[in-house]
């Protein structure tokens, strides 16, 4: 299993970015998994940023601090997921990651990471 994000850049205050995150290995659209985007920032633990669950029925749950300013999405056919990232802050600088749990089978997929600035 890989989970490869990408789309990580440099970017400046009230600016947008599209991060991608490509499966292989799973396939996204299994009852199982609960998908997720979470950052993490040095010296603070990862907080989850949106998470896509696929049963009982598909459902797309945020964090309440985004304030509404992040999408998150999923391309069936591309088996890949998204974060659009619009209204950008300085306090969305951190490292964004892709993660996969499997309910069933109590397992779960991190991607690298990619490294999210943005300029004040």
């Amino acid at each position: 299993v890989q989970l490869v994000e990408s789309g990580g850049a440099l970017v400046q205050s009230g600016g947008s970015l599209r991060l991608s995150c490509a499966a292989s290995g799973l396939t996204l659209t299994y009852s199982g998994y609960k998908m997720s985007w979470y950052r993490q920032t040095p010296g603070k633990e990862r907080e989850a940023v949106a998470t896509i669950t696929n049963f009982p029925s598909r459902r797309t749950d945020y964090s309440a601090s985004l304030k509404g300013r992040f999408t998150m999405s999923r391309d069936d056919h591309k088996n890949t997921l998204y974060l659009q990232m619009s209204r950008m802050e300085p306090e969305d600088t951190a490292v964004y990651y892709c993660h996969v749990f499997d309910v069933h089978e109590i397992r779960e997929y991190w991607g690298q990471g990619t490294q999210v600035t943005v300029s004040s």
